[in-house]
């Protein structure tokens, strides 16, 4: 590892470390790192140092269920409000939060930085992405649990979404 990627390590160890976070080495150059969420029980981030930059890539969600061109528009509408970080999407259609910066700017401020907008992107941003792309599995799993006596204490954050579609069968039960 060249000297600029073996200080940029030290600078990623100690943040880690610092910050008590849960992460691995499975190699010089390359972390994996556990980030505690509120919404997502946890999001792994990996950070990759080469010679001139670090690379860094988190699983936020899969391929979304349905309206995907929403879920996009809405990942690009908040790219312009993340710093350092953006939202991307692979080739299955999964979405990621990536960054690359140059191994000069790899500070403890900065990585601390990155760390913060990834955790926002991916926990702070679950929820909505749930709800934007996988509304009608999150009604299905309450009707399924519902039926089976089953808690649907996790799903109290989509109550709207299954109170909307009760209201909705309600009123099309009147109609008729």
């Amino acid at each position: 590892m060249a000297e600029a990627a073996q200080k940029a390590a030290q600078v990623v160890e100690d943040v880690l470390k610092d910050a008590e976070l849960e992460w691995e080495s499975p190699e010089p150059g390359n972390y994996v790192v556990k980030l505690p969420g509120t919404r997502k029980l946890s999001t792994t981030v990996s950070l990759l140092l080469g010679r001139h930059s670090l690379s860094l890539n988190a699983f936020v969600i899969r391929h979304p269920d349905e309206n995907e061109p929403a879920v996009h528009r809405w990942l690009l509408e908040r790219n312009l409000k993340l710093y350092g970080v953006g939202y991307a999407v692979d080739r299955l259609g999964d979405i990621y939060v990536t960054a690359k910066l140059p191994l000069a700017t790899v500070t403890p401020d900065e990585i601390d930085r990155l760390l913060g907008q990834v955790l926002e992107a991916a926990d702070g941003a679950f929820n909505t992405l749930l709800e934007l792309g996988f509304a009608s599995a999150i009604r299905k799993e309450h009707e399924w649990r519902t039926s089976r006596g089953e808690s649907t204490r996790n799903l109290e954050a989509f109550q709207h979404l299954i109170e909307r579609t009760d209201r909705t069968e309600r009123t099309d039960r009147t109609e008729d």
